[in-house]
């Protein structure tokens, strides 16, 4: 059919109480601005709901190379989200409706998620007496081994624990506890949810589905602004000491996100080859991620293709040591050992879930007596020592990788090594 000859319909019932001639002058008006859209290009679809049209943003995300935790989160985002607006057709939604699911969410009892699960019997021996491998066992459930693994001994979502129970053939209550969390989201986490639903609006207003984005009219509740979380000197000293106490794979994986201010998960997927023992040089261009679906993965970087950077003495030395242990380590476990070339392994080689850090530092930080100790806020550390210390802005945001790769590395090899002795002066030799 030829374009011109598209037919284009919009139905408009008025209110009940209002009389025939009010009603008339607004079906008139609605028609006149029903046309407007139509010549502006508009292609009104009352039969896509936000829901629907989410689920295709998502899908495009996808293909864009969006990581898949962060897919996940903007699920779990959804779910809280869906059960206000999800039903509403595209075209229906306006302000008043995003601002009355922020003020729900920011109230008690908002949540719109199913709760958390702990285990409350041994889910090991449940497994063990099927005669089932830990590996069979999440499969038959759909979640990763890493998931299954974490229901044993930690929290986890209301649908993880009833896959896992349907996969044993138990009541969920006879594995798990559940809980329900009532209190109120942040306004961080609000703002979180606003930005996701700007951008699927947004996305629908490009498309030209609808003629304004509604959440850009929104009014979500501005969060606080904290602080940066990072440590005076004198308290990552106070870290170093109480890491030399530990096993040599923790203290070397505190030097480095220490000395480096990388993330975590970059940290977790570096592997022996990146590594320059003699001139201490790393070059960090992967990471580690972690998803419910996928486990543990190796994927590209948050925001930058690579980085290089110089490492001190004091780190070079550990990762020796480090080097030498793992290999006596996978001549113990003979056939055991799955050689994978990371640095920071399980007990068979594998590689650890970035997840596993931030839980043992959070341990290792009440073991000491310390303050609570993170991955994230070595970063927030490394950045303050540095610009404190006259270093340019230019070159601590190319280091800690938040800045885009537009100058060559020889152009910045001078100005990190410099960065690296500033960190490792300031940090680690000043302890004597």
């Amino acid at each position: 059919m030829h374009p011109e000859l598209l037919k284009h319909f919009k139905t408009y019932t008025p209110p009940e109480t209002w009389g025939e001639a009010k009603a008339e002058r607004e079906a008139q008006r609605q028609a006149a601005l029903f046309e407007e859209e139509i010549k502006k290009g508009f292609a009104l679809d009352n039969r896509q709901t936000f829901e629907e049209y989410a689920g295709y943003v998502l899908e495009l995300k996808r293909r864009q190379g969006v990581k898949e935790s962060t897919l996940e989160r903007y699920n779990a985002m959804l779910a809280q989200i869906f059960p206000e607006i999800g039903y509403l057709k595209l075209s229906d939604i306006r302000p008043a409706h995003l601002n009355n699911l922020y003020t729900k969410l920011s109230k008690s009892g908002g949540r719109q998620d199913k709760g958390t699960a702990t285990a409350r019997t041994d889910i090991k021996a449940v497994i063990k007496a099927q005669k089932l491998t830990r590996t069979e066992a999440a499969q038959r459930a759909g979640v990763s081994s890493c998931t299954l693994r974490k229901a044993f001994t930690e929290t986890v979502s209301r649908e993880t624990a009833e896959k896992i129970a349907q996969a044993l053939n138990k009541k969920p209550e006879a594995l798990f506890t559940f809980e329900r969390d009532e209190s109120p989201l942040a306004a961080k986490t609000i703002q979180e949810h606003y930005r996701l639903i700007s951008t699927i609006l947004a996305t629908a207003e490009k498309e030209m589905l609808v003629p304004y984005n509604a959440a850009a009219k929104a009014s979500p509740p501005r969060p606080k602004r904290k602080p940066p979380n990072y440590y005076q000197p004198e308290t990552v000293h106070a870290i170093f000491d109480a890491a030399d106490a530990e096993p040599l794979k923790y203290r070397a994986f505190i030097y480095l996100i220490a000395v480096t201010g990388a993330r975590r998960g970059e940290i977790a997927g570096l592997k022996w080859e990146k590594i320059d023992l003699k001139t201490g040089t790393v070059v960090i261009d992967r990471a580690l991620y972690y998803s419910v679906k996928r486990g543990v993965y190796e994927d590209t970087l948050k925001t930058s293709d690579h980085r290089a950077m110089k490492i001190p003495q004091e780190a070079i030395l550990l990762l020796k040591q480090l080097r030498r242990e793992q290999l006596e380590t996978r001549l113990k476990n003979g056939d055991r050992w799955q050689e994978n070339g990371y640095i920071f392994t399980q007990d068979d080689g594998k590689p650890m879930n970035p997840q596993t850090w931030t839980r043992w530092m959070s341990e290792f930080s009440k073991r000491h007596g310390l303050p609570h100790v993170n991955p994230h806020a070595f970063r927030h550390t490394a950045a303050s020592v540095l610009i404190a210390s006259g270093t340019d802005v230019v070159t601590v945001s190319r280091m800690l990788g938040h800045a885009s790769v537009t100058t060559t590395e020889n152009y910045y090899s001078e100005a990190k090594a410099a960065a690296s002795d500033t960190i490792t002066d300031v940090l680690i030799r000043r302890r004597a």
